[in-house]
């Protein structure tokens, strides 16, 4: 598939390039980014670099993984990374510290569901390490159900398994689960 540029009001999804290596590099600096996800630690631009490459443009071409850079609707500045993954229907983020509190993840979740789901996909997974109470947050907002907790599909940086926190969010709008959110998953 080529490239689809997604735009609200709040945010803009584009393709990232290799423009945006330093701003992976520098995001990606960040404790918490390390700490949720399996991105190589140390992080240099060599990894940034490996991304867009590698997994980026090679993801779009064999309909593997649609990675988009999420940016300010007036801005070219990466803020953040959000994906979906088709054969599994899952969506993965992860914003840089100044850009959050301000609803750009949220906005940039809702965009890419609403795009599987006009792709034909009848829902989106998504799921967190347990205790990415950011994450969490996120996936409320955007609209997903708690669907409960268990091994997660990609394992950990060493290649274990991880438990993690799970949602589903139906292209039909019916709640996926009636399960409440953890306390642990609230914010505080």
């Amino acid at each position: 598939m080529l490239p689809v540029t997604l735009r609200s009001p709040v945010a803009r999804l584009d393709m990232p390039t290799r423009a945006d290596a330093p701003a992976i590099t520098e995001a990606c600096q960040d404790a918490e980014i390390a700490r949720w996800t399996t991105i190589p630690t140390p992080y240099g631009p060599r990894d940034a670099h490996a991304f867009v490459d590698a997994l980026v443009g090679p993801g779009w071409a064999s309909d593997r993984e649609y990675t988009w850079a999420i940016r300010r609707p007036s801005s070219t500045w990466l803020e953040g990374v959000v994906a979906f993954r088709p054969a599994h229907r899952d969506i993965g983020f992860w914003l840089a510290p100044a850009a959050r509190g301000h609803g750009l993840m949220a906005e940039a979740v809702r965009l890419v569901t609403g795009w599987a789901f006009e792709q034909g996909h009848e829902d989106v997974y998504w799921e967190c390490f347990v205790g990415n109470r950011a994450s969490a947050a996120v996936a409320r907002r955007a609209g997903f159900a708690y669907t409960g907790t268990g091994p997660g599909l990609i394992p950990g940086r060493d290649g274990t398994p991880v438990t993690c926190w799970k949602g589903l969010l139906r292209a039909d709008g019916r709640s996926a689960s009636d399960l409440p959110w953890p306390a642990a998953a609230l914010d505080a």
